[in-house]
């Protein structure tokens, strides 16, 4: 065999196993994301949630800063199985909904207090759920908001490095450090 000839065949081996990749690859693809499950005043509306939950402090920036909406979004549309996607989705009308009847006006339009008043009933109501529920069923919608607030807020960039203590850098490993009340969490 000459040079001409094992270059021939190098580039017929390598450039089928690039060329015949994609038919082994294909099952690997994503599956095509879901679109219209949220509308922009969806976003607007999870986001006003996030900022109940966790408002901006003096301290620290709130849920809204963190873009909470969005990455509930991103979560339910890409993460939740159906079921749950449509309890989510019920519930943004069903807290809506409940203002309505509390208050004669849409979560939008409801003063930060009256939020809160709001959210802690529901929350209330979320906790007597979870008591009664089977293992099969699935979490109130609440439970679901309020744990893609907190967990999407301390993931976020502004959750952990202005509400957390945040190293980007750290030193040495101190398994045990003094506490005093009042300190914020460490950021991983």
């Amino acid at each position: 065999m000459n040079r001409r000839e094992a270059l021939s065949a190098t580039a017929l081996l390598l450039g089928g196993t690039i060329i015949g990749s994609g038919a082994f690859l294909s099952g690997c693809k994503p599956t095509p994301k879901k679109d219209g499950l949220f509308c922009v005043d969806d976003i607007t509306f999870l986001d006003d949630i996030g900022e109940t939950i966790l408002p901006a402090t003096a301290s620290s920036p709130g849920a809204k800063e963190a873009k909470i909406g969005e990455f509930m979004k991103i979560i339910v549309t890409d993460c939740y199985p159906e079921q749950e996607q449509k309890i989510f989705l019920e519930g943004i009308l069903k807290l809506n909904d409940a203002c309505q009847k509390k208050y004669s006006e849409d979560f939008m339009e409801v003063s930060a207090s009256e939020k809160h008043d709001l959210l802690v009933a529901i929350d209330t109501e979320a906790k007597e759920f979870r008591k009664n529920k089977s293992k099969e069923s699935s979490d109130h919608y609440f439970t679901m908001m309020k744990q893609l607030t907190i967990w999407g807020y301390f993931s976020s960039e502004s959750g952990a490095t202005k509400a957390l203590r945040y190293v980007a850098v750290p030193g040495r490993f101190d398994g045990c450090i003094p506490y005093k009340n009042g300190d914020r969490a460490w950021a991983f």
